[in-house]
């Protein structure tokens, strides 16, 4: 299994995805990792390291797609970039996947363009996973389509319904539709015609609300990119929210230096689940390939894991499913 990793990726490059990708050919016996980056600046960050350089390669990418850019203009514009060149070597089966922390539109636009859509897949979309009291949930689409069909809100669930169990997990997954209300005949049209077409759906347990979301009534949750990215957002505002909430309290109720690091220690343990380093980063559902995102602070943690879930995508040969479950 060989993956190819951006090293000019992310907040922390290259440091993080050069040490990410060390951790998982330390984890991985059978795992080889290409670095894609300025030659140079990656060389270094490897020279501090003890590493199997028998399974850990850098190839020379030396433009690099800022987080800013414009990923359209920076996919054409840069061909020699990490990103542009990882999933070019990915298409020509030079690698079995590809991962990046770096820019999110830069990646979905080159995916979409280098690797083109599985067949029967009317668009490609970014499942992300979002903590719940019961475990982590998938919810798709997470921003990549702000207008969203009926018969694409179906694949979404199809996509979502793969992606869990094979990757995740779920033996049975739990796939909701979020509306507005339980009952079928709730929403606009577009979700009504969705509920209908998603009834064929094994696991499909009809419309779920907002508050059903962290109680973990479903473990996939289907809904237009732009509902499902305000509550990603949203999602990630939770932990700091309340722990600002929750020093206040301290501070108010005047507890010692012990009482505050155990109710410190609580939370965080409690907050565990919201940690975006167990994952490591999602896959963009729907490409004729694996290509993941990673958050754009990605620790090497995440990184490694991220990799991991490349190469599960890979072995479980997820994209024959999905062509299968949306013809």
């Amino acid at each position: 299994m060989k993956i190819a990793v951006d090293a000019a990726g992310g907040d922390h490059y290259p440091g993080n995805p050069v040490e990410g990708a060390i951790l998982a050919v330390n984890e991985d016996s059978n795992l080889s990792v290409i670095l894609l980056g300025p030659k140079k600046a990656v060389e270094e960050a490897l020279s501090g390291h003890d590493y199997p350089k028998d399974r850990i390669y850098v190839h020379d990418s030396p433009e690099v797609i800022g987080m800013e850019e414009s990923p359209s203009q920076a996919v054409k514009s840069k061909p020699r970039s990490s990103i542009v060149e990882g999933l070019g070597m990915h298409q020509k089966g030079m690698a079995d996947g590809f991962v990046s922390a770096g820019n999110t539109g830069a990646l979905m636009a080159a995916s979409a363009f280098i690797l083109g859509r599985l067949d029967g897949v009317l668009r490609p979309t970014i499942a992300t996973f979002f903590p719940t009291v019961k475990g982590a949930g998938l919810m798709i689409d997470a921003g990549a389509n702000l207008d969203a069909k009926p018969e694409m809100l179906f694949q979404f669930g199809a996509m979502g319904n793969i992606y869990a169990r094979d990757i995740m997990g779920i033996e049975v997954p739990r796939v909701g539709l979020l509306n507005v209300g339980e009952e079928k005949e709730k929403g606009s049209e577009t979700l009504k015609k969705a509920y209908h077409l998603l009834e064929a759906l094994p696991g499909f347990i009809g419309n779920i609300e907002g508050r059903d979301i962290l109680s973990g009534q479903a473990d996939v949750f289907v809904c237009d990119g732009i509902t499902g990215n305000i509550l990603l957002k949203f999602g990630e505002s939770i932990p700091d929210a309340l722990k600002t909430l929750l020093m206040g309290v301290i501070k108010k109720k005047q507890l010692n230096a012990e009482q505050a690091g155990m109710v410190a220690s609580l939370l965080e343990e409690a907050f565990a689940p919201f940690d975006y380093q167990r994952v490591g980063g999602v896959p963009f559902l729907g490409v004729n390939g694996i290509s993941m995102v990673g958050h754009g602070g990605s620790s090497p943690v995440a990184v490694k894991n991220m990799i991991l879930n490349a190469v599960k995508m890979a072995e479980t040969d997820i994209n024959k499913k999905i062509i299968a479950s949306v013809a």
